[in-house]
């Protein structure tokens, strides 16, 4: 799913449009695109119709989340993917795309910066209110509470005992990381090495390079005819999953921690 800055646009559906049966499905219809690649899936988004309006890392565990809207009939949807494969498509609420609920203007709520992690927006999304806190007045204050405390690095304070401020703590600390995951989480002078431009390039010859630059690989795997591989630098503390498809690096990313990252 798209992993570069996300665009958030205001758009104004014209009184006048008829929707037709080619328009935006339901998540119900989408479903098909459960198992597939991610890449995949964003294509058939786009040729519905489909505009990519957020995206949103858990570090909890694992999943990215990306938000899709459809002008023609003010349909939001959420994707949820992890290590390349769509594993759920389901209808949220038109704020979770920025829209209203009556199917107007969105606000356009600017551009952020590599993920696109917009705090104030994605504090309220659905993935972050699963068990609907929204439902209770005292849920909802509990679950911002803990939301914000996580999200400034608090001390986690749950007075009241309330499972809602600790799903609000551990959403608050995915946002933070979220946010800062372009950091190593470490300080100093050291040096750390480049390895982003080596997207696209062949598996053998960027495995030599990345080699060369003082990784190893620590671990491997498959998923359908994706491999990923696990590669550790431990003088910088890197732990890097390169994402290989077609004999290409498709993607690399810093993901921070592994059990054989060590």
């Amino acid at each position: 799913m798209p992993s570069t800055i996300a665009k958030f646009a205001t758009t104004c559906a014209a009184a006048s449009f008829v929707a037709t049966p080619v328009l935006a499905e339901k998540a119900d219809q989408l479903r098909f695109l459960q198992g597939r690649d991610a890449a995949y899936a964003e294509g058939q988004l786009e040729a519905r119709g489909f505009r990519h309006e957020a995206s949103h890392d858990s570090y909890s565990n694992g999943f990215t989340y990306s938000y899709w809207w459809h002008g023609g009939n003010n349909n939001c949807v959420r994707v949820e993917e992890t290590g390349g494969e769509v594993m759920m498509v389901a209808d949220v609420k038109d704020r979770d795309c920025g829209h209203s609920g009556g199917g107007g203007a969105a606000a356009a709520v600017g551009i952020a910066a590599g993920a696109a992690i917009l705090g104030a927006l994605l504090s309220h999304k659905s993935h972050h209110h699963e068990d609907r806190e929204h439902d209770s007045d005292d849920a909802a204050r509990e679950f911002e509470r803990g939301y914000r405390d996580g999200l400034h690095n608090a001390s986690y304070h749950n007075y009241n005992r309330d499972d809602s401020y600790a799903r609000g703590y551990e959403a608050g600390v995915d946002e933070r990381r979220a946010n800062l995951r372009h950091h190593k989480q470490r300080g100093g002078y050291d040096r750390t090495a480049q390895f982003n431009d080596l997207k696209d390039a062949r598996a053998a010859g960027g495995m030599s390079e990345l080699e060369r630059r003082g990784f190893r690989q620590v671990d491997n795997f498959t998923s359908g005819n994706t491999r990923y591989s696990i590669q550790w630098r431990p003088q910088s503390r890197q732990c890097v999953q390169v994402t290989i498809a077609d004999g290409r690096f498709y993607d690399l990313r810093d993901i921070g921690r592994h059990p054989n990252c060590r």
